[in-house]
């Protein structure tokens, strides 16, 4: 059963979305990045964190940054859900 002190679920979607976007652009230079889309659901427990970027001007490894990104936001909701 849930206590009051839990976060919502949006407080969840918007912890796990910052935290996606703040590692994308720590990597990457905001003028490099076209376009950028993170997708976050939290039903039932679960999280599912959808990251899209294009930043064709760009050296860094690509599929690196998103897996980080990603990686990044299931630890975030980790921690606020300890």
């Amino acid at each position: 059963m849930a206590s009051t002190d839990d976060p919502t679920d949006d407080e969840v979607v918007q912890t796990a979305a910052a935290a996606a976007e703040d590692v994308v652009f720590s990597r990457l230079s905001r003028s490099n990045v076209e376009d950028l889309d993170i997708t976050v659901s939290f039903d039932d427990g679960i999280l599912e964190v959808d990251i899209y970027f294009n930043a064709p001007d760009s050296q860094a490894d690509i599929d690196r940054v998103a897996e980080d990104a990603t990686l990044a936001a299931r630890a975030a909701v980790d921690d606020l859900l300890e």
